[in-house]
């Protein structure tokens, strides 16, 4: 049979779980998943497991965290003063907001903790620090490297 190899450009199916089994991300109802193998344009730890997968099998993988989205650094929580966040804003745990670094970049956050006088926020991947289970079939080898 023929194998996915790096530099390949592959089509797959996926559902993402954490190790609780809650799902967090699927291809169903899209088109599948296209990426050039080895590339970097995926999680390194899925990428590593499609490299050498037959075209048309199905397998379950699981990524440490470290091969996801790395660990949850600390550092990238943040509390800010409530003022700093519009006052016409509903806050609450689990709000997704963005910030502007001083270059112009745009940073997601989460809030993660709401008082009167401040709002804790994180910017770490909803991700990071999880160890990620993959159920992947490999659908397509659209071009061979």
């Amino acid at each position: 049979m023929t194998q996915a190899k790096s530099g390949d450009t592959v089509r797959i199916h996926y559902i993402g779980k954490l190790t609780d089994g809650t799902e967090f991300d699927s291809s169903n109802g899209r088109p599948p998943l296209e990426f050039v193998v080895g590339a970097g344009q995926i999680i390194s730890g899925l990428d590593k497991e499609v490299d050498g997968m037959e075209l048309g099998t199905h397998q379950t993988v699981t990524v440490p965290a470290e091969a996801a989205y790395g660990a949850h650094d600390p550092a990238k929580v943040h509390a800010l003063p409530r003022s700093a966040v519009p006052s016409n804003i509903d806050v609450h745990p689990g709000l997704q907001l963005q910030s502007r670094t001083p270059d112009g970049n745009t940073i997601p956050l989460v809030v993660t903790e709401v008082s009167d006088q401040v709002v804790t926020v994180d910017a770490n991947h909803p991700l990071a620090g999880k160890d990620l289970v993959f159920d992947v079939e490999l659908v397509e080898i659209v071009r061979a490297a």
